[in-house]
């Protein structure tokens, strides 16, 4: 079988939602492998806390280059600590820059209750408008949910798992098993 003929990993939507001093990550439980569900029960939501400081960080892609952009999210946060935005920046760096990162297929959503952020492998740390941001094959359902609730007396949870519900009723490749961390600003 050619690589371009592997019908590749799918499976994964996750949701940030800063409201009301609150942030939430929510993340489906669905991993895909072409038109099989491989699992349901994923859990793609992570709580990290290095040297005390405390972040949640939501990943779509492949899993093992999601845990390799956690370890190395954790050892910039050691090295900055308390400092989500410049950690994150200094992740992109390498990881646009640094041949073997280069390779990694990852995005990732994180937060310390202060700063929402998502970070690419095209080097980018991006701050969302509306206070939601979305990743994921079925991440553009549950961003456009959000942002649809956002002006509502919603709190954040509701808002997170309300958009993840939408998403998975429209994305195929998204279920209702759901891992929800939230941290406070």
């Amino acid at each position: 079988m050619a690589d371009n003929d592997f019908p590749g990993w799918h499976g994964t939507t996750i949701i940030g939602v800063k409201k009301g001093g609150q942030v939430v990550i929510a993340g489906d439980g669905q991993v895909s492998l072409g038109q099989t569900v491989i699992k349901g029960t994923a859990r793609k939501v992570r709580r990290l806390s290095p040297g005390g400081f405390e972040v949640v960080a939501g990943f779509a892609g492949s899993t093992a280059d999601a845990f390799t952009l956690l370890e190395r999210l954790e050892s910039k946060l050691e090295a900055t600590p308390g400092q989500l935005a410049r950690a994150s920046v200094e992740l992109a760096k390498d990881w646009r820059t640094d041949k073997y990162l280069q390779k990694l297929e990852a995005m990732l959503i994180v937060t310390d209750g202060k700063d929402l952020l998502v970070i690419t492998g095209a080097g980018d740390v991006l701050e969302p408008e509306h206070n939601v941001a979305a990743i994921g094959s079925g991440g553009n359902f549950a961003l456009a949910a959000a942002r649809a609730m956002m002006d509502g007396d919603k709190e954040a949870e509701q808002v997170a798992r309300e958009a993840m519900a939408i998403a998975a009723d429209i994305c195929v490749y998204t279920n209702g098993n759901l891992t929800v961390e939230s941290i406070s600003g």
